[in-house]
């Protein structure tokens, strides 16, 4: 029996943002892994918030590439992102989508 390699990423980003109660409350975390070449090749973005939404461990919104695609977390709904071009446009997305529930 043959053993499978498994592929080493680097951890370049491991963040959490806790959002004050009166600009709406909740946390922001981000997470990021790269490839020896630099790319990021692993990513988890998510907005969390239990008085909001209770379902899928309190995310409210949030995007990562498990489970071999790309998609979207929103309220408990997965759905594919079709038009993912790079991790650099998708963190711009979600913090333009975040605006809606932090003022």
């Amino acid at each position: 029996m043959g053993q499978r390699k498994r592929t080493r990423y680097l951890k370049v980003i491991d963040e959490s943002y806790t959002i004050p109660q009166k600009k709406g409350g909740g946390t922001i975390k981000i997470e990021a892994w790269q490839d020896s070449s630099g790319k990021v090749v692993k990513y988890s973005i998510a907005y969390i918030n239990h008085s909001l939404f209770q379902g899928d461990n309190g995310r409210v919104i949030g995007y990562d590439n498990a489970h071999d695609y790309h998609h979207k977390h929103y309220l408990g709904e997965i759905s594919p992102v079709d038009d993912f071009t790079s991790y650099e446009d998708l963190v711009e997305q979600f913090e333009q989508e975040i605006k809606e529930y932090i003022q």
